[in-house]
Protein backbone atom coordinates (compact mmCIF):
# COMPACT_ATOMS: atom_id res chain seq x y z
CA UNK A 1 0.00 0.00 0.00
CA UNK A 2 1.23 3.23 -0.67
CA UNK A 3 -0.31 7.22 -0.53
CA UNK A 4 1.61 10.00 -1.74
CA UNK A 5 0.43 13.48 -0.87
CA UNK A 6 0.94 16.72 -2.40
CA UNK A 7 -0.26 19.77 -1.05
CA UNK A 8 -1.01 21.94 -4.01
CA UNK A 9 -2.97 20.28 -7.30
CA UNK A 10 -5.41 21.15 -9.79
CA UNK A 11 -8.18 19.11 -11.46
CA UNK A 12 -8.82 19.78 -15.08
CA UNK A 13 -11.41 17.58 -16.65
CA UNK A 14 -12.72 18.38 -20.08
CA UNK A 15 -15.96 17.79 -21.61
CA UNK A 16 -17.55 16.38 -18.20
CA UNK A 17 -20.96 14.69 -18.02
CA UNK A 18 -22.07 15.15 -14.70
CA UNK A 19 -25.18 13.18 -12.94
CA UNK A 20 -25.82 14.18 -8.63
CA UNK A 21 -27.15 11.91 -6.86
CA UNK A 22 -28.74 11.86 -2.76
CA UNK A 23 -26.50 8.59 -1.35
CA UNK A 24 -29.48 6.49 -0.70
CA UNK A 25 -29.88 2.67 0.67
CA UNK A 26 -30.31 -0.05 -2.56
CA UNK A 27 -28.84 2.15 -5.57
CA UNK A 28 -27.23 0.75 -8.15
CA UNK A 29 -24.24 2.45 -8.87
CA UNK A 30 -22.71 0.50 -12.07
CA UNK A 31 -26.06 1.04 -13.33
CA UNK A 32 -26.03 4.84 -13.59
CA UNK A 33 -22.27 4.68 -14.62
CA UNK A 34 -23.24 2.03 -17.64
CA UNK A 35 -26.00 4.63 -18.15
CA UNK A 36 -24.23 7.43 -18.34
CA UNK A 37 -22.04 5.60 -21.16
CA UNK A 38 -24.89 4.62 -22.96
CA UNK A 39 -26.08 8.42 -23.00
CA UNK A 40 -22.37 9.85 -24.20
CA UNK A 41 -22.46 6.95 -27.22
CA UNK A 42 -26.13 7.41 -28.08
CA UNK A 43 -25.29 11.33 -28.85
CA UNK A 44 -22.26 9.91 -31.00
CA UNK A 45 -19.37 10.08 -28.87
CA UNK A 46 -17.06 8.02 -26.72
CA UNK A 47 -16.48 7.94 -22.94
CA UNK A 48 -12.74 9.00 -22.20
CA UNK A 49 -10.94 8.55 -19.28
CA UNK A 50 -11.81 6.79 -15.62
CA UNK A 51 -15.01 7.36 -13.78
CA UNK A 52 -14.67 10.39 -11.63
CA UNK A 53 -16.67 10.58 -8.47
CA UNK A 54 -17.27 13.51 -6.58
CA UNK A 55 -18.62 13.48 -2.69
CA UNK A 56 -20.45 16.36 -0.69
CA UNK A 57 -21.59 16.45 3.20
CA UNK A 58 -24.44 18.84 3.10
CA UNK A 59 -26.05 19.40 6.69
CA UNK A 60 -29.73 19.12 6.81
CA UNK A 61 -32.79 20.37 9.16
CA UNK A 62 -32.28 17.95 11.63
CA UNK A 63 -28.22 18.97 12.05
CA UNK A 64 -27.34 15.25 9.99
CA UNK A 65 -25.43 15.39 6.80
CA UNK A 66 -26.90 13.89 3.50
CA UNK A 67 -24.05 12.67 1.39
CA UNK A 68 -24.87 13.47 -2.23
CA UNK A 69 -22.34 11.85 -4.97
CA UNK A 70 -21.85 12.60 -8.02
CA UNK A 71 -20.63 10.79 -11.15
CA UNK A 72 -18.14 12.32 -13.22
CA UNK A 73 -17.43 10.70 -16.88
CA UNK A 74 -15.74 12.54 -19.97
CA UNK A 75 -16.53 12.16 -23.56
CA UNK A 76 -14.44 13.02 -26.35
CA UNK A 77 -16.79 16.03 -27.31
CA UNK A 78 -18.66 18.22 -25.89
CA UNK A 79 -22.57 17.18 -25.80
CA UNK A 80 -25.22 20.01 -26.21
CA UNK A 81 -28.55 20.19 -25.04
CA UNK A 82 -28.45 16.79 -22.51
CA UNK A 83 -31.35 16.35 -20.65
CA UNK A 84 -32.17 15.78 -16.80
CA UNK A 85 -30.30 14.21 -14.47
CA UNK A 86 -27.29 15.45 -16.38
CA UNK A 87 -25.58 18.68 -16.81
CA UNK A 88 -22.79 19.39 -18.91
CA UNK A 89 -19.28 21.16 -18.36
CA UNK A 90 -16.98 21.90 -21.06
CA UNK A 91 -14.27 22.77 -18.69
CA UNK A 92 -14.43 21.81 -14.66
CA UNK A 93 -11.55 23.24 -12.79
CA UNK A 94 -11.29 22.91 -9.34
CA UNK A 95 -7.99 25.06 -8.05
CA UNK A 96 -5.92 24.93 -4.80
CA UNK A 97 -6.62 20.95 -3.87
CA UNK A 98 -4.70 18.66 -1.37
CA UNK A 99 -4.45 15.91 -3.32
CA UNK A 100 -3.24 11.50 -2.58
CA UNK A 101 -2.38 8.96 -5.32
CA UNK A 102 -3.21 5.64 -3.44
CA UNK A 103 -2.33 2.67 -4.17
CA UNK A 104 -3.77 -0.57 -2.79
CA UNK A 105 -6.75 -2.47 -1.75
CA UNK A 106 -10.21 -0.86 -2.54
CA UNK A 107 -11.48 -1.47 1.61
CA UNK A 108 -8.25 0.74 2.77
CA UNK A 109 -8.87 3.93 0.07
CA UNK A 110 -10.09 5.59 3.11
CA UNK A 111 -6.32 5.98 4.51
CA UNK A 112 -5.98 8.17 1.42
CA UNK A 113 -8.92 10.47 2.40
CA UNK A 114 -7.42 10.45 6.18
CA UNK A 115 -4.15 11.32 4.80
CA UNK A 116 -4.94 13.99 3.44
CA UNK A 117 -6.97 14.94 6.43
CA UNK A 118 -4.35 14.68 8.83
CA UNK A 119 -1.77 16.20 6.82
CA UNK A 120 -4.40 19.25 6.13
CA UNK A 121 -5.10 19.38 10.50
CA UNK A 122 -0.77 19.52 10.83
CA UNK A 123 -0.39 21.71 7.80
CA UNK A 124 -3.22 23.98 9.51
CA UNK A 125 -5.10 23.92 6.44
CA UNK A 126 -9.01 24.03 6.27
CA UNK A 127 -10.42 21.79 3.62
CA UNK A 128 -14.01 21.67 1.86
CA UNK A 129 -16.47 18.93 2.46
CA UNK A 130 -16.23 18.18 -1.04
CA UNK A 131 -13.63 14.92 -1.90
CA UNK A 132 -13.06 13.95 -5.60
CA UNK A 133 -11.78 10.43 -6.47
CA UNK A 134 -10.74 9.09 -9.67
CA UNK A 135 -10.80 5.51 -10.59
CA UNK A 136 -7.64 5.02 -12.25
CA UNK A 137 -6.69 1.78 -12.86
CA UNK A 138 -7.29 -1.99 -11.16
CA UNK A 139 -4.74 -4.52 -10.91
CA UNK A 140 -5.10 -7.90 -9.35
CA UNK A 141 -6.03 -6.62 -5.57
CA UNK A 142 -5.39 -3.48 -6.07
CA UNK A 143 -6.83 -0.26 -7.11
CA UNK A 144 -4.89 2.76 -8.64
CA UNK A 145 -6.69 6.24 -7.24
CA UNK A 146 -6.81 9.98 -7.15
CA UNK A 147 -8.06 11.77 -4.22
CA UNK A 148 -8.56 15.61 -4.29
CA UNK A 149 -9.62 17.30 -1.85
CA UNK A 150 -10.33 21.31 -2.56
CA UNK A 151 -8.81 24.05 0.58
CA UNK A 152 -11.23 26.21 1.71
CA UNK A 153 -10.33 29.68 0.42
CA UNK A 154 -9.64 32.36 2.80
CA UNK A 155 -11.70 34.98 1.10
Amino acid sequence: MKIEINLNKTLKLTNALINTIKLEENINFDLIIQQMDNYIKSKGFLPIGPLIQKTVYKENEENKFDVYVTFIRQSNNFIHSVIEPYKMESVLRVKNCMYAHYIGPEDKLKFAYDKIHVTAFEEDIDLSKETYTIFVDKQDDNIVADVFVEKESDE
